[in-house]
């Protein structure tokens, strides 16, 4: 069996090494399995030339926390913000990369080999963004990524990075899998199908927090659904499924858990009696709102906070999702 042909020698740590850059290697080793995880944290005074820093026969994902870079080639150039991320990859001629002046930089990158990518994702490569699948074939022409705002998920997992939660000889298969998750998250792109629908569960998702945005600043007289729904731009049918299934819960009991929370949070701090605390999120009978209050909390209005059930709260919630009050908009 012949060998695999050795990656091209290159070494980064000098680039680094001029701005006394705090340069960790979390994992790997580009040269000898084809992929690292590599933290940066560092200041500059002037413009740096990030480029220089990229392995040629790579692709790199920049997971970017805290800073201001650019990326540029041919036709192309992406602009890296705090909490964004972008791949890329220098080709044998490379890209023009800078970091800014601009504050702190904290970033994660993570190095692909093409031998790397190719073992873990076998043709057919079906959706995979343009740029992957020809750094796969063998394309030595640089190219660059669309700029992505990370997510909370995606921030979840950087965090995880730096500190793994496994034991250290636990780390590689775990390093391993977190470089193929990443992968999956970042070098692949919806097909059209997809695209549709992920444009309708943004849109959905926008509508649900119109929805919620208007409870918020109307929590003591909220509209009526059909106001809501037409300030959404859409049927207060669609409206009303689309926020049960987005929240787990109806508006109505949604406007209720708020308007009790509101409550629970006048009367914790001292300024308000009971019967203010109705009345400011919405309450004109001040039985209704004792018997809502005490089938979220567990206790009387009067007694909050002292008299707080240990896991009342949350049995109480489950019930009220299952029979909750006559509560409406």
């Amino acid at each position: 069996m012949s060998e695999s042909p050795a990656l091209p020698s290159f070494t980064e740590a000098t680039s680094w090494k001029s701005i006394g850059a705090t340069w960790k290697q979390l994992y790997g080793g580009f040269g000898k399995i084809g992929l690292s995880f590599e933290w940066h944290e560092f200041e500059v005074r002037r413009p740096f030339d990030w480029g220089s820093t990229f392995h040629p026969e790579s692709i790199e994902l920049c997971l970017n926390l805290e800073g201001e870079a650019s990326l540029r080639c041919a036709g192309s150039r992406g602009n890296l913000l705090p909490m964004t991320a972008a791949f890329y990859a220098p080709g044998r001629n490379g890209l023009d990369g800078e970091r800014r002046p601009c504050g702190p930089h904290r970033f994660i990158t993570v190095e692909f080999s093409r031998m790397f990518l190719q073992k873990h994702l076998p043709a057919p490569r079906t959706g995979l963004h343009d740029l992957t699948r020809n750094f796969l074939d063998g394309a030595e022409e640089p190219g660059i990524s669309r700029v992505e705002r990370l997510s909370p998920a995606q921030r979840e997992i950087i965090g995880s990075l730096r500190s793994p939660p496994v034991f250290r000889g636990a780390q590689v298969p775990w390093y391993s899998a977190k470089a193929l998750e990443l992968a999956a998250l970042f070098f692949f792109q919806p097909v059209e199908e997809e695209l549709f629908c992920q444009r309708q569960q943004i849109i959905a998702r926008e509508r649900v927090e119109k929805v919620c945005q208007i409870v918020r600043e109307n929590l003591a007289s909220p509209p009526a659904l059909d106001e809501i729904a037409r300030k959404a731009g859409c049927s207060s049918f669609y409206l009303s499924r689309t926020f049960s299934k987005e929240k787990g819960m109806t508006i109505s009991q949604y406007v209720r858990k708020k308007r009790m929370e509101k409550a629970a949070e006048l009367l914790r701090s001292g300024k308000f009696n009971v019967t203010e605390a109705a009345l400011e999120v919405g309450y004109s009978s001040l039985s209704h709102f004792s018997q809502t209050f005490h089938e979220t909390f567990g206790c009387c209005a009067g007694l909050y906070p002292l008299k707080l059930p240990i896991g009342g709260a949350r049995l109480r919630r489950e019930t009220n999702q299952t029979n909750p009050s006559p509560d409406v908009i």
